[in-house]
């Protein structure tokens, strides 16, 4: 999708296709469209809807994001694309303020409703002029008027107020996984917390990094061989910390894919305290967002094409015109998915699977084959979505739920963060672990359109509702500020034998894309606290001279090249 960085504002006018996947297009580019399903009575306008938390001025995310919802002029949702226009309009308030802001296509949800994404790449000191109209005429409550300063991601400007920042996110007041995974730990004893970890889990095999948040500032070291991966935990940190002032915490951080802690609460001595990707019945670690879902959310419209909110526009033909077949592609990362293709190679009218890539079980390719690659927005051509665990519970499942298939979802010891919002023939379909009810389950599935169809959708509003990227940041801050004890060092004082915070491999990244001339709105982001600079000013892990002001951007882009072959080989 090409980067559209536009000066003095930015206007999109796009037609939109019904029932098909959106395709770039260039800010003058414009669309008619047509619909085999037409409204009783025309759009109107006025009554149509709006809201989002692009919408508002105080909320930075890495992309902001709002949506829209067509009503017809007699108060009903519609629930295919409409004919004619929407349009967006992105502009300065100040005719004297430019911008650098990416604005992609229009997302069409299929459904009448509709997703418009934009990233700032520099700060807006008056404001925002959001126009959204349908044909001629004003949508909802345009124009909107963002009034600033507006923040782009890297802007180290955090709310000092953590309950402000809270309510301006709409965060829920609890999350049953957080409550869930702490009942282990009715209190917790730091020292002993400190003397158990790097024994146990830090040796030369292990995935460790050990987190200190001092005045807002990351500091960390790593503790064992495999520790790469702590660069997704580093950018959503460092990304949180510019958006809200965090408590003064200290915490282990488990980046390989399993969960470790299988101590349970009862035992003696009992289990410690690990944040993990994610979690299993046998484990007690504190589950977070994992790694896929973190670096998508923070990348989106820069570094990643499949995230949580491309996919919503990219759900492939409607139900009606899917193929009626279970599907499947990925890697051979678990025995059961060697089955699968068994399964449909002798069963291909119910079933379509193929492995893509063979690192585990590379004696079997001869006998099983090996499939091409394929773009993940084509998995939707399928109606019927099987997803079988990896190494540890299929980080695909999110982005599965978000499609408009239904979804066959294999039962597993692993889970999610959110997976206790979730109820199977309710949200997705159930099958057995080794699969022996799979084909039953297709057969089931082709006979119950209407009943599946319900299961697909409420799925997917659901996990549209849990997996809006705002509600990570929720998810993060709630696990640091309600559950892990503050630190018992001074608010200047180095952590004592524990980090030290300006060694090569314990510093934190510099800000991934500095803005190329400063931007410091003293009155409220003060100049002393800016990571927009690498002045004397700056924090700790920007004052490295090597770190010159073009690293981070290169190492990001690396990084999220070796991301996306690793989702196209999974």
């Amino acid at each position: 999708m090409p980067v559209m960085l536009l000066w003095l504002g930015v206007w999109v006018s796009l037609g939109l296709l019904p029932g098909a996947a959106s395709s770039s297009s260039s800010s003058s580019s414009s669309f008619s469209s047509s619909s085999s399903w037409e409204p009783l009575e025309p759009v109107s306008a006025e009554k149509s809807l709006a809201w989002g938390p692009g919408l508002e001025a105080e909320l930075t995310l890495p992309a902001r994001y709002f949506y829209l919802q067509a009503v017809s002029s007699d108060g009903r949702n519609c629930t295919r694309s409409p004919p004619g226009q929407f349009s967006v309009s992105i502009k300065p308030l100040s005719a004297r303020e430019s911008i650098q802001i990416h604005v992609p296509k229009l997302l069409d949800r299929n459904d009448g409703s509709f997703l418009m994404r934009y990233r700032l790449h520099t700060s807006v000191k008056e404001g925002l002029k959001v126009e959204i109209l349908y044909g001629d005429a004003h949508v909802a409550q345009s124009p909107y008027i963002l009034k600033g300063p507006i923040y782009h991601e890297y802007c180290d400007c955090p709310e000092k107020d953590a309950e402000v920042w809270k309510k301006s996110l709409s965060c829920p007041s609890e999350e049953a996984q957080i409550t869930e995974d702490f009942a282990a730990f009715p209190s917790i004893d730091l020292q002993q917390m400190f003397k158990e970890v790097p024994p146990r889990f830090g040796q030369r095999m292990g995935a460790i990094v050990h987190y200190a948040i001092l005045n807002n500032r990351i500091y960390r070291r790593t503790l064992g061989k495999y520790t790469d991966f702590k660069m997704f935990s580093d950018e959503m940190l460092l990304s949180l910390s510019r958006k809200v002032r965090l408590p003064d915490v200290e915490f282990y951080v488990n980046v390989a894919d399993w969960p470790i802690e299988h101590r349970k609460a009862n035992d003696t001595p009992g289990p410690v305290p690990i944040l993990s990707w994610c979690g299993s019945v046998d484990s007690a670690d504190i589950v977070l967002p994992t790694y896929d879902v973190t670096h998508s959310t923070l990348e989106t419209l820069r570094g990643v094409t499949n995230d949580l909110l491309s996919v919503q526009g990219n759900t492939g033909p409607v139900w009606e015109n899917k193929t009626e077949q279970g599907f499947f592609r990925g890697r051979d990362s678990r025995e059961e998915r060697l089955l699968l293709v068994k399964l449909s190679k002798e069963n291909p009218e119910l079933l379509d699977a193929g492995i893509t890539g063979y690192f585990f079980f590379r004696e079997k390719e001869k006998e099983l084959g090996k499939v091409p690659l394929m773009g993940f927005f084509d998995f939707f051509k399928y109606k019927y979505q099987v997803s079988v665990d990896g190494t540890v519970a299929a980080y695909r499942f999110p982005y599965l739920l978000l499609g408009d298939s239904v979804v066959l979802k294999q039962s597993s010891p692993y889970y999610e963060y959110f997976y206790k919002e979730l109820s199977p023939w309710s949200h997705y379909i159930p099958i057995k672990r080794n699969l022996e009810d799979l084909l039953e389950k297709i057969k089931w599935v082709k006979e119950n359109d209407e009943v599946v169809r319900k299961i697909a959708k409420e799925g997917q509003m659901t996990a549209r509702e849990l997996l809006q990227p705002h509600r990570f940041y929720c998810y993060y801050f709630k696990v640091f500020q309600i559950k892990i004890p503050v630190m018992p060092h001074g608010p200047c004082s180095p952590v004592p034998s524990t980090i030290v915070a300006d060694e090569e491999e314990n510093m934190g990244f510099p800000p991934v894309q500095p803005e190329s001339e400063p931007l410091h709105l003293e009155d409220v982001c003060p100049q002393e606290v800016s990571q927009t600079s690498l002045g004397q000013n700056s924090p700790p892990f920007s004052r490295k001279d090597n770190y010159n002001r073009d690293r981070g951007a290169r190492e990001a882009n690396r990084r999220s090249l070796r991301i996306a072959a690793k989702q196209l080989a999974d």
